[in-house]
């Protein structure tokens, strides 16, 4: 005896779904860019300054530039994976992920902020490839729209998808290498003067919040229904 009512599915051709899962990354992915790319250049009057006491204790280290540039792989690797896994899996992590960088977008034009944390890089006396890698990055990203940390976000939104997904659940080192991996993007982004602990705290922060709203509360609802209808067949079967 089944109490609950089962959920109609609506049946999709197995290419026709595989063509949806790749077009609605891509589509975001471009409106995205296209928007961020249009906050950077326009015209301001005025910034809010993001910035912290605790900022000026942290040091500038050029090596976490090899961690910061690993995040673009990591969050496409993640796509492009979940894009063939379980399709609940999936959605989790193309919601997650657009309604966070979505919150970014609405704030950067609403709260249009910087941070003046970065360093001079041309009066350092040493010379390696990492600082010139900092110097390109310097130079092709601004130091305005930081608030709350995309790189911070999204890192914790993979290896959020990574660690609940039943399918890699099995592969222990790929999620003890993805929680590495996250903490030393997240790290990178202040000791590479990026990001202010603001922005890091606030994109920790919204993660949090959308991991409740995504995984935790539906998981948590489903466990109580099977629970109470475990509960109502213990009683009938009396």
């Amino acid at each position: 005896m089944k109490l609950q009512k089962q959920r109609k599915s609506i049946h999709i051709p197995p290419k026709v779904e595989l063509a949806i899962r790749i077009l609605v990354p891509v589509l975001y992915g471009i409106f995205y860019v296209v928007v961020f790319a249009w906050l950077e250049q326009r015209p301001v009057n005025e910034y809010h300054i993001i910035k912290m006491e605790i900022d000026s204790r942290i040091p500038f280290c050029e090596y976490f530039i090899i961690p910061y540039m690993l995040w673009f792989l990591y969050i496409a690797a993640t796509v492009i994976v979940f894009i063939f896994l379980d399709r609940k899996d999936y959605i989790r992590l193309c919601l997650t992920l657009g309604t966070g960088m979505t919150v970014f977008l609405l704030v950067s034009y609403f709260i249009p902020n910087m941070q003046p944390l970065r360093p001079k890089l041309e009066y350092f006396t040493r010379d390696n490839i990492f600082l010139d890698m900092v110097k390109m990055l310097y130079a092709a990203d601004t130091c305005t729209n930081v608030f709350p940390s995309i790189h911070v976000f999204n890192s914790l939104a993979a290896n959020f998808a990574i660690q609940k997904s039943q399918q890699l659940g099995k592969y222990r080192g790929l999620q003890i290498g993805s929680h590495i991996l996250c903490i030393l993007i997240i790290l990178s982004t202040m000791f590479l003067k990026q990001h202010s602990t603001f922005d890091v705290l606030t994109g920790i922060v919204m993660a949090a919040a959308l991991y409740w709203l995504v995984y935790y509360l539906p998981e948590a609802r489903t466990a109580a229904a099977l629970e109470r209808e475990t509960e109502i067949l213990k009683g009938l079967s009396h």
